[in-house]
């Protein structure tokens, strides 16, 4: 099997041409905005890996410390900004826009940093940090509150000898809605959880149309997110990976660019300049 090409213009003779490109983003897009992943070597928050408390059981049985770790993440979040990835990803959708061209970004991030960035056709398929659901009610709402409840005010930090802030639940993130006091939770997909079905039914409608399909910053092994680009490159949809190093997906994808994305993916969705022009 031939090695994807590496070919920057063959690249943009095809982007030129694409009416419906779905750009698909892992965390390597965020973590040059100095994102922590919490995935792979050194991702720990304290001595847990995020594995071990994004679940509904480490929830159930303890909320207190899921929601320090949630609250040290929004915190954090609060402190970054989108990358040139982030922006060149935003101002290509708008300016194929005017063109009557469609850019959808399905992304895996729960940090906002598209929406940031001005993205706004954009599928969050893990959810947000700052969107929180009522164990009670179902009720969901945005949340930007900082601290979002006082009781997690200065808790969270990540250092392995910090002692667990142990809050009493009544004192944790409680609902709004009128008659209803019932505990939140970050209206994230966590392990073991199943996707959110109007999502993902748009997740498919925007890959069985795309004519161009983009995978940036994205390890290719969460799934079912890993399985969109080789689906679309098995239909004979042009892939175009942008990655720091190879994936499991690599082979099969029609392009290749190795790099930090804020350095390889805006010169390759660029605006395209005539090559000639007169002089008057």
């Amino acid at each position: 099997m031939a090695r994807p090409s590496s070919d920057l213009a063959a690249f943009r003779e095809i982007f030129s041409k694409a009416k419906n490109i779905a750009i698909i983003t892992g965390a390597g897009v965020s973590a040059e905005s100095g994102v922590p992943t919490f995935r792979g070597a050194g991702g720990f928050w304290r001595t847990w890996q995020a594995q071990e408390l994004a679940t509904p059981e480490s929830f159930s049985r303890n909320p207190s410390r899921v929601w320090e770790f949630y609250h040290f993440r929004r915190e954090v979040m609060l402190t970054k900004t989108p990358n040139p990835a982030h922006l060149a990803i935003a101002e290509c959708e708008e300016r194929l826009s005017k063109q009557g061209r469609l850019v959808t970004v399905i992304t895996q991030n729960i940090d906002e940093l598209h929406r940031r960035a001005g993205s706004k056709n954009v599928l969050e398929i893990h959810g947000s940090l700052f969107r929180t659901r009522c164990l009670t009610c179902g009720h969901e709402a945005t949340n930007y509150k900082s601290p979002i409840c006082s009781a997690l005010d200065g808790k969270g930090a990540p250092d392995p000898d910090t002692q667990d802030a142990q809050i009493p639940v009544q004192q944790l993130p409680r609902c709004e809605q009128k008659g209803c006091t019932g505990l939140l939770r970050p209206a994230v997909v966590w392990f073991g959880e199943t996707l959110d079905s109007d999502i993902l039914a748009q997740v498919e409608r925007a890959m069985d149309s795309c004519d161009l399909c983009l995978v940036v910053g994205t390890s290719s092994v969460v799934y079912p997110a890993a399985m969109f680009a080789p689906q679309a490159a098995a239909a004979g949809v042009p892939v175009a990976e942008f990655n720091m190093e190879d994936t499991p997906a690599t082979m099969r994808f029609k392009f290749h660019f190795k790099g930090p994305c804020g350095t390889t993916l805006p010169p390759a969705l660029a605006i395209t300049r005539p090559k000639h022009s007169e002089k008057r």
